[in-house]
């Protein structure tokens, strides 16, 4: 099954194969590019078992891709309810110089979806650093009838942002999840899936930089 148009209507932020754009503070100084990597990265939850994630930081090493092979739900007459929500539970520990801290500032989700009337598809991931409560997050939601391909795109206010401690280097963690919701139409049928060229969804996240104070 696949569908091949564009969806490009959901949400006012969405753009069609842009960038990243520039971090809010991309005047501030930032740390050498060959200074910045990832150490590693775990994972784990229904939406994402062992073996089907990968992560590559971007050449500027200003922002990382996260790709799942497995983030598919789907709800309808006859489809057991555990089918209908996923998450996925990333900690990506990010190397760079000392002084600095970072944040997300932005994400970028790619994937299709097919809803029919009444029933409505979510996409949500909260960012926090281990060790700390505070937490950034960025969702969008579409609702049936609809069968298109999407890419959206969500920015993180600046005030809303949490920084990575001075002095230590600590692990980002994503938590995600993926749901669809028929209440408002029992014998409706749903489905988010993954992209139909690589058989992936992909999200994409921007970071920014500041010196510890």
């Amino acid at each position: 099954m696949k569908w091949a148009s564009v969806f490009l209507a959901f949400a006012a932020g969405i753009a069609l194969a842009e960038p990243i754009p520039k971090a809010p503070n991309s005047g501030a100084i930032e740390p050498d590019p060959s200074q910045v990597w990832i150490d590693g990265v775990t994972y784990g939850g229904s939406g994402c078992p062992q073996g089907s994630a990968s992560v590559s930081l971007a050449p500027d090493r200003k922002s990382f891709t996260v790709i799942l092979d497995q983030y598919i739900v789907n709800i309808g007459p006859g489809v057991s309810i555990t089918n209908a929500r996923k998450n996925c539970q990333l900690n990506v520990q990010l190397h760079y110089p000392g002084g600095f801290q970072y944040s997300v500032y932005s994400s970028d989700y790619r994937g299709y979806v097919q809803l029919e009337k009444g029933v409505t598809g979510t996409q949500k991931a909260n960012y926090y650093f281990a060790g700390n409560t505070a937490q950034s997050s960025a969702e969008f939601k579409v609702t049936g009838p609809i069968s298109q391909d999407y890419l959206a795109h969500d920015e993180i206010p600046f005030t809303s942002t949490v920084w990575s401690p001075c002095g230590e280097f600590v692990a980002l963690n994503i938590n995600s999840q993926i749901r669809v919701d028929n209440t408002a139409n029992t014998k409706g049928n749903g489905l988010m899936t993954t992209d139909s060229i690589d058989g992936k969804v992909t999200f994409q996240v921007g970071v920014q930089w500041k010196e510890c104070k």
